[in-house]
Parts: C-alpha cells; structure tokens; sequence
C-alpha cells in the first residue's frame, strides 16, 4: 500500500518504512506527526482525492534534523565589475513512515466533543447589553444583584 502525500509545497509517494526528507517541520526529533492532506492511496485499488481523500492520513516519526548540502549562488555580470558570491544551506526533517491509515478520526472525536460542549454553554461576550447578561446569568442559576455592573455580571458567569 501506497499513498502520496502533500507537505511542504511539494508532493511524496512513500509506502510503509519509507525514510524521506520534506521541508523543516515543526517537530523534535522522536515526535510523531500527521501528514493529513493525502493526494491518493493506492494498494490494490487506487483512491484519488478531489482534492484530497477524505478520512486517510500518513503517520511518520521524526528522525532527524539537519541541514542539506551547500549550494554556491554565484552572480556574475561581464565588464561590470560585479560579482556575488553567496551559500545556502536548506534545513530539513528526516521522517520514518509508521502508518497510513485514518489517523485524522482520533483528531475530529476531540474536536466534535469540544464543538459540543461549547453548543450547551451560552454564549456569553463584553458586548452584551446588561439586561442580556443578567438574562444569561439567571438561565445559569447564577445570582446577581440587580445593581452588579456589567463586569461583575461578567465575572460571575466567567466563574462558573
């Protein structure tokens, strides 16, 4: 099985135990991260996303990172008397492929439960009017004296 993944502005084919360089990644060495944006899977069947295949992720462990080889950028122009010589060095990370499979499942239960904890807790923000917050913090089963300011009413929901 086969899957070709998009990081770093360029595309990848790996397959599992590949070891391939991409672009520097936000990662410690021996971290594990998650390529969701797969292009295509192949195996005995090919999948191709539009644009990506839905619910289908490539897992990798960082092995290294590291600096490329240097490149000499050399600017010349004749009879001008102007030369510039300069080098880069391109940084990388080194990854291992451990997976390829639907890792990105894990990541929306997290996010559907949290979007669902948020829908039951009212909405509650500075530029609300004072009777709306006493309305909120009453629906909350909060007691506010009627003549708490705005902040204090704002306080108290924050509180609980």
């Amino acid at each position: 099985m086969y899957a070709i993944i998009r990081t770093g502005g360029k595309q990848y084919r790996v397959q599992m135990d590949d070891e391939f360089r991409v672009e520097k990644l936000d990662a410690q060495v021996g971290d594990t991260v998650v390529f969701d944006e797969v292009v295509a899977v192949g195996g005995e069947e090919l999948v191709v996303g539009t644009p990506l295949v839905e619910g289908c992720a490539v897992q990798a462990e960082v092995l290294e990172q590291g600096k490329a080889d240097k490149v000499i950028i050399y600017k010349y122009k004749a009879k001008k008397d102007y030369r510039r010589k300069n080098g880069h060095r391109q940084p990388y990370t080194l990854v291992k492929v451990t997976g390829i499979g639907d890792f990105k499942a894990e990541k929306k239960t997290v996010s559907a439960a949290k979007e669902e904890t948020s829908e039951d807790a009212p909405k509650v923000n500075a530029s609300m009017k004072k009777d709306e917050l006493l309305a909120v913090a009453k629906e909350m089963g909060i007691e506010v004296a009627a003549k708490a300011t705005k902040a204090d009413i704002l306080a108290a929901i924050e509180a609980n």
